[in-house]
């Protein structure tokens, strides 16, 4: 086995774990389950094939590059979010570009979530369960209170509670 297939292999049960169900372009069903992962899968012209396609509830909503063991994951943010953008338009997804992105070796993994306010790649232990994605993609974001300027919701954290808004709202 070559050690991109060893790094296919071990993300592959990473995301098995995470409770996603991972398949082959060729057998492919976005309703197979919640979370279904889509190995090779072929972007519009000029973007290539994406490792894997991540859809939730039927949505495409994040890609993930996979590198052999060793690799350097710094700076590979570029081609994955590359990726984010050539979904074919006649394709369901959540939101375009997609926002979920992640760069693996199966070892290490990193995580660029694109609802951030600032998105950067961060080092994360194993890969969101599809239902968490779904909370996030589906959570309405609150604008910052006009009269306080503050954030009313944290941008990772959509399950906490939002402020009570103010009363000349």
């Amino acid at each position: 086995m070559t050690p991109e297939q060893q790094a296919r292999v071990n993300i592959d049960a990473l995301l098995q774990q995470a409770g996603w169900h991972v398949c082959n372009v060729a057998n492919a069903n976005i309703h197979a389950a919640t979370g279904v992962a889509i190995r090779e899968f072929p972007l519009n012209t000029g973007f290539g094939f994406a490792d894997y396609l991540l859809y939730v509830n039927g949505k495409a909503c994040g890609v993930i590059e996979a590198k052999k063991e060793g690799a350097t994951l710094t700076g590979v943010e570029l081609q994955s979010g590359r990726y984010a953008q050539g979904l074919p338009t006649t394709l369901p997804a959540w939101r375009r570009p997609l926002p979920f992105v992640w760069e693996s070796t199966g070892i290490e993994t990193h995580f660029t979530n694109g609802l951030d306010p600032e998105p950067r790649a961060r080092s994360v232990f194993a890969f969101f369960r599809p239902e968490l994605l779904v909370q996030w993609l589906a959570y309405r974001v609150i604008q910052p209170c006009p009269r306080h300027r503050r954030r009313r919701t944290p941008p990772l954290a959509p399950s906490w509670p939002a402020c009570v808004p103010c009363p000349s709202w």
